[in-house]
C-alpha cells in the first residue's frame, strides 16, 4: 500500500494564503510516490477542495462532530465536511484531546459518524512526556487505540508523541519503530487480520531532514505533518521521501 503524507494546517491560513499553498502543493504532487492529503481549516476547505479537484491531492477536515446535525454551535458535522469536498478527516488529535478534553469513546463516536458519511478517518494516538518518562507510553497508546476504534475499523492511525508535536524534538528511530510495532500488535488483536492492512502514520516534528529515515522504519505507513505542511517546498520534500 502506498504511504500517505497528510498535512495538518491546523488553525493557519486565510483564503488567499490557503489557495496559494494548495496551488504550490498541486504543482509538485503529480509524480510523487505516495498519496497526498491536505487538511485546511474548515473556513477554506471548500475553496481548497475546488483548487485541488482532479489532481493528485486530496482534502480532509481537522475534526467533526459525532452527530449529523443539531444544536451544536461552532461544530461541524462529517456530512458538512463531505459536502465541502473532503474525503478524509483527522480525529482525536492530541490538541483536541487536550484542549477540548476529548475522550477515546468520544473519538470513536466521531469515527462512526465519519465512516457513515464516506470519509476516511485518521485517528491520532500518542503519549505525553510525563507518560513516557513514567514508562507508560505503550499502555497509554494501547488504550487509546483500543478505545478509539469501532469494530471493523478500516481507516488510518497516526502515532504522534505529544511531546514532539511542534517542538522540533523527535523520538529515536528505535522509539518510533517500537511504538509502531506496538500499535500494529494492538490493531491485530482488536481487528484481526484487517488490522494488518491499515496504515500507521508517524507525526511529530517531521521535517525534510528526517523524513526519509522515519518513513523507512518498519510499520511506518506515512506521515502526519504539522508545521512543515505550511511550506509547500518542505511538505513536498517530505512526500518525495516516501517509500515507493
Amino acid at each position: 500500500m502506498r504511504q500517505l503524507i497528510a498535512g495538518n494546517w491546523k488553525m493557519n491560513g486565510l483564503l488567499a494564503d490557503s489557495l496559494e499553498l494548495a496551488s504550490a502543493v498541486v504543482k509538485g504532487a503529480a509524480a510523487l510516490p505516495c498519496d497526498v492529503l491536505v487538511c485546511p481549516p474548515a473556513t477554506v476547505l471548500r475553496a481548497v477542495a475546488g483548487k485541488v479537484a482532479g489532481t493528485a491531492v486530496a482534502v480532509g477536515g481537522q475534526d467533526c462532530h459525532a452527530k449529523e446535525k443539531g444544536a451544536h454551535t461552532g461544530d461541524i458535522s462529517a456530512a458538512m465536511l463531505k459536502d465541502a469536498g473532503a474525503s478524509a478527516v483527522i480525529l482525536g488529535h492530541s490538541e483536541r484531546r487536550t484542549d477540548h478534553g476529548e475522550s477515546s469513546p468520544e473519538v470513536r463516536a466521531k469515527v462512526v459518524a465519519a465512516v457513515a458519511c464516506g470519509l476516511l478517518p485518521i485517528v491520532c494516538v500518542g503519549e505525553t512526556e510525563a507518560e513516557r518518562l513514567a514508562g507508560r507510553q505503550e499502555d497509554v497508546v494501547r488504550a487509546q487505540v483500543w478505545d478509539s476504534l469501532p469494530d471493523g475499523f478500516a481507516g488510518v492511525i497516526a502515532y504522534e508523541p505529544v511531546w514532539a508535536i511542534g517542538t522540533g524534538r523527535t523520538p529515536t528511530e528505535a522509539d518510533v519503530a517500537a511504538m509502531h510495532a506496538c500499535i500494529r500488535a494492538v490493531l491485530l488483536e482488536r481487528l484481526g487480520e484487517g488490522g494488518r492492512r491499515l496504515r500507521i502514520l508517524y507525526g511529530g516534528s517531521v521535517k525534510p531532514a528526517n523524513a526519509r529515515t522515519l518513513l523507512a522504519l518498519p510499520e511506518v505507513g506515512g506521515a502526519l505533518v504539522g508545521g512543515a505542511s505550511l511550506a509547500a517546498a518542505d511538505f513536498l520534500a517530505i512526500a518525495a521521501a516516501a517509500a515507493d
